[in-house]
């Protein structure tokens, strides 16, 4: 396994600092267990008077289902650790467990849906829109490209070969539309879209700005249908988020161009511009401009901090359906942090260059990662062959800057 080589690595083994109860997202009361009821119910019910050690000798934290043990684990420093014991249960929880309920996400420009599990865990379902094979058409804007089911699968994965740990955990899932969806969902907007297609397979389309139409109605086969589950984030009541506009914003405009590109010392002006005046904000950026470069992601309008740790954090890589759209082009523009600030985190310029050699090549990385996947293969073969191509380019620009 080159995964498990790579995660042996010494630049994959640098400690992050001590975390103090202040750097964790919540500070937990280790007397509270939490529990299903006997009677069968899928209700959670929280017992204060619950003893630290349970009558099996486990602690109330052993009571917690795994959606909860990784909302737990947040903190200042990272979304989950490098060798997370949870992560390849979460990833089965999110590919297994019973749906009990299904309703369409509000907010965004294209159909999601928010499905419940019984411990009351929750995923965002993105549904499949292309196959593996097609490619953003050359004359689609960014702005009006498909999001991608794959995408967010492989986003997530390649965010952890980067040692990032910015992108909650993401698992693909074939859903039944019939059972996991129409029969169970509450939402009338949503019910009053589903018909049978000509070829007899169910179909619905539910209420967004973008493609929620009879014509771009999403089918099964009859009704089975592929889509991402990811992890959902701590609700915003419990763990408040700050949406930041990123300074390199496109103009989301068929003409008119943004600032940065037409002002080559842009980056000059940022660097004065709170919260990018100091500590390491402007890197952490640049590190998700590297990971939208391999993925070929344009849709990077803004991005989320958790508020409870100020300026003095990660930033959370969400919403990741636009990449891998295109395996034949590159698109240089993404990379213009990179390239006007001439500034990059020494271990991830480190962690790119080791990507980039034979033992540890990305796209076998993410190829080997990817392959346990329930929907595997997630990308079709030109997309890993242009990963390496991209890590060529974005190692090229941080050699120009370093020669200069």
């Amino acid at each position: 396994s080159k995964l498990a080589a790579l995660f042996k690595h010494p630049l994959y083994n640098i400690p992050i600092p001590e975390v103090t109860e202040k750097d964790k997202l919540f500070i937990v009361n280790p007397m509270e267990k939490f529990s299903l009821h006997s009677s069968g119910s899928d209700e959670w019910v929280s017992s204060s008077k619950a003893e630290t050690l349970l009558p099996t000798g486990k602690t109330a934290y052993d009571t917690y289902p795994t959606w909860l043990k990784f909302h737990v684990g947040i903190n200042r420093y990272e979304l989950y650790p490098r060798r997370d014991p949870l992560l390849p249960t979460l990833l089965r929880d999110l590919a297994t467990q019973r749906i009990v309920s299904s309703v369409q996400k509000s907010g965004g420009t294209q159909l999601k849906l928010i499905m419940t599990f019984p411990n009351y865990g929750q995923a965002l379902f993105k549904p499949m829109k292309q196959t593996r094979d097609q490619e953003t058409p050359i004359d689609f804007f960014y702005f009006s490209d498909f999001e991608r089911h794959n995408a967010e699968i492989a986003a997530f994965h390649l965010d952890r070969i980067l040692d990032f740990r910015r992108i909650p955990p993401v698992s693909g899932r074939l859903v039944n539309i019939t059972k996991e969806i129409r029969d169970i969902t509450t939402d009338k907007k949503l019910a009053k879209t589903f018909f049978i297609s000509p070829a007899g397979n169910i179909c619905f389309y539910g209420e967004c700005s973008y493609y929620c139409s009879t014509e771009h109605a999403l089918c099964g086969k009859p009704d089975r249908l592929e889509g991402s589950m990811a992890a959902l984030l701590p609700d915003k009541t419990l763990a408040k988020r700050r949406s930041w506009r990123s300074p390199w914003r496109r103009s989301y405009h068929k003409s008119k161009k943004a600032e940065w590109e037409l002002n080559p010392n842009y980056c000059a002006q940022v660097r004065e511009t709170p919260p990018y005046d100091r500590g390491h904000r402007l890197l952490d950026l640049i590190d998700m401009t590297i990971l939208d470069f391999l993925m070929g992601n344009m849709d990077r309008h803004h991005y989320e901090t958790f508020e409870k740790f100020g300026n003095d954090t990660f930033l959370l890589h969400l919403d990741n359906g636009r990449g891998f759209g295109t395996h034949s082009r590159d698109e240089p523009s993404i990379l213009a942090p990179l390239q006007q600030c001439c500034s990059i985190k020494k271990s991830t310029y480190l962690r790119l260059q080791l990507l980039a050699t034979q033992p540890y090549r990305l796209s076998d990385l993410l190829r080997e990662a990817l392959a346990a996947d329930p929907l595997a293969p997630v990308l079709a073969e030109p997309h890993l062959r242009a990963l390496d191509r991209r890590l060529g380019k974005v190692l090229a620009a941080g050699g120009h800057c370093l020669a200069r």
